[in-house]
C-alpha cells in the first residue's frame, strides 16, 4: 500500500469516527401520513427537532361530546373561519379535569381534517420552538392548529414567554395559516398566590390597580382572543355521558338503565363527576359484560 492509499483509508477512518458524534439527519415530513403530527426534539441535540406523523388519531367526534354545547358552538365556529380562511382567534380552553377540553380540539380536528385542517402537538419543554413550527408550515397550504395540552407553568418558570411571542408578542405577524389551541386547569396559566394581592394600589380615582406580578400573569391568558371554561357535571350530566358511551359500545336502553347504580358508585370512588371518568366505567363496564 503506497503512501496515498495510507492517507485515503486513514481520512476514511476518521470521517466514519465523525460521522458517528454529528445528529441524525432530520427527517423529510411526510405531510400525507396523518392529519396530526407531534414536534420531537432530541435532547442534548440542538437543531434536531422534527415533526412526526401520529399513527393512530382517536376518533372522537363532536356528537360524542355531552353537555358542553356551548363552548363546542364557539370552537366550532372560530375553527370553521380558521379553514375558511377568515379571521379567527387563539384559544385557551379551561376548568376542571376530564371535562372534555382537550377531547373537544380532538372532535374538531377531526371535523375539519377533509377542509384542510392539520394539528401539531407540542409539550410545553417545547415551546421555544415554536416559531420555528410557524416557520416551517407558514408556506404550506394546509390550516395548522398548534396544540398545547395541560399547559402550566411553575414559579420561576421562563418558557411561557416563547408562548407569549408566538401568540402576538414578535415583530412579524403571525401566519395567518397558524393558530395555537391550549388547554389548562389554571385560567392565567401561572401559579396564583396570596401574597401576589400585596401589590394591588389604589388610585386617586378608587379604581384598585393589579401590581406588576398579576399583570404578568394575566398578560399571557389574556393574548388568547378566545377564554372557554369547563365546569364540573352535575349527577344528571354525568349519567347521561354514562349513557351515551355505553350506547356506542352498543349497548341497549335496558343495559344503559341497569348500569346507573353502578355508574354512580364508580364515580363515587374516583371521586369525581367527569366525562373522563365516564368514559372509563363505561369501557370497564362494557369489557366485563358476557
Amino acid at each position: 500500500m503506497d503512501a496515498l492509499e495510507k492517507l485515503l483509508s486513514r481520512a476514511e477512518t476518521l470521517l466514519a469516527r465523525v460521522e458517528t458524534m454529528l445528529p441524525p439527519a432530520t427527517p423529510v415530513v411526510d405531510w400525507q401520513a396523518s392529519t396530526a403530527f407531534r414536534w420531537r426534539t432530541r435532547r442534548g441535540q440542538p437543531g434536531s427537532a422534527f415533526l412526526q406523523a401520529v399513527k393512530h388519531i382517536s376518533a372522537i367526534s363532536l356528537h360524542d361530546l355531552q353537555h358542553v354545547d356551548r363552548q363546542k358552538q364557539v370552537l366550532v365556529q372560530n375553527t370553521q373561519q380558521f379553514v375558511a380562511g377568515k379571521p379567527a382567534n387563539n384559544v385557551l380552553l379551561t376548568g376542571s379535569r376530564g371535562t372534555g377540553k382537550s377531547s373537544l380540539v380532538k372532535a374538531c380536528l377531526n371535523h375539519f381534517a377533509p377542509q384542510g385542517l392539520r394539528l401539531i402537538e407540542v409539550d410545553r419543554g417545547d415551546l421555544a420552538d415554536l416559531m420555528d413550527i410557524v416557520d416551517l408550515v407558514a408556506d404550506r397550504h394546509e390550516k395548522f392548529i398548534l396544540y398545547c395540552d395541560d399547559l402550566s407553568f411553575e414559579e420561576g418558570d421562563t418558557s411561557y414567554k416563547a408562548l407569549k411571542v408566538a401568540l402576538d408578542g414578535s415583530v412579524g405577524t403571525q401566519s395567518n395559516n397558524v393558530l395555537i389551541y391550549a388547554t389548562s386547569n389554571r385560567r392565567h396559566l401561572m401559579p396564583e398566590r396570596v401574597s401576589d394581592n400585596r401589590e394591588v394600589s389604589r388610585g386617586q380615582d378608587g379604581d384598585l390597580h393589579p401590581g406588576e406580578t398579576v399583570e404578568e400573569k394575566i398578560s399571557l391568558s389574556e393574548r388568547f382572543g378566545i377564554w372557554l371554561s369547563f365546569y364540573p357535571f352535575s349527577q344528571d350530566e354525568y349519567l347521561d355521558i354514562v349513557a351515551n358511551w355505553l350506547r356506542a359500545f352498543g349497548c341497549a336502553d335496558a343495559a344503559v338503565e341497569a348500569a346507573r347504580t353502578e355508574a354512580l358508585r364508580w364515580a363515587l370512588q374516583r371521586g369525581s363527576r367527569s366525562g373522563r371518568i365516564a368514559w372509563q366505567f363505561a369501557k370497564d363496564h362494557v369489557g366485563r359484560m358476557k
